[in-house]
């Protein structure tokens, strides 16, 4: 919470300029960028706070830009950004400001690239941090059940503006899609039973990026990678808002649970 505090106690020496510093400001109702060291290489360049609030405002904006994507915005996209401010305990203010981020980012002229370039540059070679956001975004993509061809797209457009692969896009798509499927599967909860279905287990490797020929040395050292990126922890050490430790944690839950299935599949 350190970041919001410095916001809104006047702090305002840590912020950026660019499009991000001018988004904030308007949902403020500041300009905080007036004046604010737009050098990205300046000495506040690698402060966490800056981190924490360039992923703060991009994600909330692109997620509108994102909805907005197949034409309209549905009830089920706007549900995501609501469970996420829920699950990120946001007060009033803060979900005020979420909220003009996200309607922000639905606008014709809303600057994606130019968002895009900025937080890849604020979050410089925290590529666990980039992907995460970027899992959230498929999240926020699924919403309604389908993703929307212009939806896709553009996602994968933002995968490959923020440093990925065409074939690391494709990867992270099918382990959202199988890691929403395992949940629901699982009644959403956590499969802790003897007798998976079989689509429960495909699901399961493909959440882990292995395959049921994989060795149990290869899925364990998947298992270990994917605990490791997704570490709640490490995420807001590298600039995650302390708010989204949750959804980090749910994240090593999902991992944890198919990794824990298939073990248990193999024996």
């Amino acid at each position: 919470m350190a970041w919001w505090g410095k916001i809104v106690g006047g702090g305002f020496g840590f912020l950026m300029g660019g499009p991000l510093g001018a988004m904030m400001g308007a949902a403020f109702g500041h300009q905080f960028d007036k004046g604010m060291n737009q050098d990205f290489e300046g000495l506040n360049y690698q402060t966490q706070e800056r981190t924490q609030l360039a992923f703060f405002t991009s994600v909330f904006s692109v997620m509108g830009h994102v909805a907005k994507a197949d034409g309209k915005v549905t009830q089920d996209e706007i549900q995501v950004a609501q469970t996420m401010m829920q699950q990120m305990s946001l007060d009033e203010q803060q979900r005020k400001i979420a909220i003009d981020l996200f309607n922000q980012g639905k606008q014709d002229d809303f600057d994606l690239d130019g968002v895009l370039t900025q937080f890849k540059q604020e979050c410089r070679r925290h590529v666990t941090l980039v992907q995460m956001f970027i899992e959230v975004l498929l999240h926020a993509a699924y919403a309604d059940g389908v993703m929307h061809p212009n939806e896709k797209e553009l996602l994968k457009h933002i995968t490959i503006k923020l440093g990925f692969s065409s074939l690391k896009f494709a990867q992270l798509d099918d382990m959202v899609r199988s890691q929403r499927s395992f949940h629901q599967e699982g009644g959403g909860q956590y499969y802790t039973g003897n007798t998976p279905t079989r689509d429960m287990l495909k699901d399961a490797y493909a959440m882990l990026n292995v395959s049921e020929t994989s060795t149990d040395a290869e899925i364990k050292k998947s298992y270990r990678r994917l605990m490791n990126q997704h570490h709640p922890d490490k995420l807001v050490s590298k600039g995650m808002p302390e708010e989204m430790v949750k959804l980090a944690t749910e994240k090593t839950q999902e991992i944890r649970a198919a990794y824990e299935l298939i073990k248990k599949s193999r024996k």
